[in-house]
């Protein structure tokens, strides 16, 4: 099938797509396990049956000489180079949070942190929640206007815009890949660059106006980490990309509890579903996700879910809840799908994670996902479970990560 057979005759039904995204959900052989994986542990019988009904390959999601980031894998899973449109996470959740970026503008990712005695102790502050974080990014705006502007995300997700285009060019880590080291071996670099010192300063500075704020104050008496500073990575400037509908003659829509997939929609015009209890956590709404997106596909043509759970879980080292993860995206969402996507159009589906987050080392890996996908009266190869290891005999082969929904349209 071609991009133009998309195009049904009148007589017949239109082709509906769902793309499940398992963030971070491919890892490595576990001792604990026996040498399985928590894909190869956990109970996927519906995951499978997208394998043994279906194709499938491994792809890479993140190109050679990039970071191995959700921002650039999930740029490559919706079908877009990230050598040709990726300019930093920053300004993609930008586009979430309602923040229109000016042409000399750039745009940090803010993490609400935890640092003890010099250490970065935690990424995420506890998970703090929406509510205590809005009173923190309206503090933080009131005593740093003078450096640029905070907007609220969800959690510890936030952002933060810098009046300044060259700060685009500074070198920043993302948090997750130094939990437990020293904050000062990882500040913005060149250290001795005079917007590095302003910026870094901020963040210093930040440490102290936060340690008694009356929001960790009452996290601290719960015995709750605190976000007592923040952190500022994965800066960019605003991206130029092609509409998805002008791009791929389709109408889509995404599912997702996490502002950078948000922003991703929003810059391709996608239309971002909003689903009340999507909270990019564990506790996220899974039944709430395929429910939605059952009935965006009335009037869209492709769906993309995406669910943060397993991602969290790899950052945490929790693989009980990775293995939680992986079930309900099996049973709740996935389960669903095959039982009302066949009653009413011709479908295809696929899954996969966007990159590796492992347990053993807490962050993103660059390796290539595994996929599988499957369609009304679609091929079929010899493939009949879904692991990292069994789609290394499939049909499909190693593909470029940028070229899956070209494959996946005309599969």
């Amino acid at each position: 099938m071609t991009l133009q057979d998309l195009i049904i005759h009148k007589d017949t039904i239109f082709m509906k797509y769902v793309v499940v995204i398992g963030d971070g959900m491919a890892d490595y052989p576990l001792e604990e396990l026996d040498g399985k994986t928590p894909l190869q542990k956990a109970k996927t019988p519906n995951m499978d049956r997208i394998a043994r009904e279906g194709v499938s390959g491994t792809l890479k999601t993140v190109p050679n000489g990039m970071e191995a980031g959700s921002d650039v894998a999930n740029l490559s899973i919706m079908g877009y180079n990230p050598h040709e449109y990726y300019t930093g996470r920053g300004p993609l959740e930008a586009a979430s949070m309602g923040a229109r970026l000016r042409r000399d503008e750039v745009a940090f990712r803010c993490n609400l942190i935890n640092t003890e005695a010099g250490l970065l102790s935690d990424f995420n502050a506890g998970h703090i929640s929406t509510p205590e974080a809005s009173e923190i990014i309206e503090y933080l705006n009131q005593s740093f206007y003078q450096y640029g502007k905070f907007y609220l995300g969800t959690s510890y997700r936030h952002l933060f815009v810098f009046p300044r285009k060259e700060a685009a060019d500074l070198e920043s880590t993302p948090p997750h890949d130094v939990v437990g080291e020293p904050l000062s071996r990882h500040k913005l670099k060149p250290e001795d660059d005079e917007l590095a010192c302003e910026l870094n300063q901020l963040m210093d500075q930040s440490h102290g106006k936060l340690e008694g704020h009356p929001v960790n104050k009452k996290r601290s008496q719960m015995g709750k980490k605190t976000a007592n500073m923040i952190w500022l990575w994965g800066q960019g400037r605003k991206p130029q990309m092609p509409p998805f509908k002008a791009k791929y003659g389709l109408k889509g829509a995404t599912i997702t509890g996490v502002d950078l997939i948000k922003g991703i929609g929003v810059y391709l015009g996608l239309t971002n579903i909003k689903v009340p209890g999507a909270t990019g956590y564990y506790d996220t709404d899974y039944c709430g996700k395929v429910n939605y997106a059952l009935e965006a596909l009335e009037e869209h043509d492709l769906v993309f879910i995406h669910v943060e759970a397993p991602d969290e879980a790899g950052h945490a080292g929790d693989l009980e809840e990775k293995i939680r993860a992986i079930e309900r995206i099996d049973h709740r969402i996935l389960g669903k799908l095959w039982k009302e996507l066949p009653q009413h159009h011709d479908f295809a589906m696929a899954i996969l994670p966007d990159h590796f987050t492992p347990l053993s080392v807490r962050t993103h890996t660059p390796e290539p996902v595994p996929y599988a996908m499957c369609k009304s009266g679609g091929v079929v190869d010899e493939v009949d479970s879904y692991h990292e290891f069994s789609v290394a005999n499939g049909s499909q082969g190693l593909r470029e990560g940028h070229l899956f929904l070209k494959n996946l349209l005309e599969y």
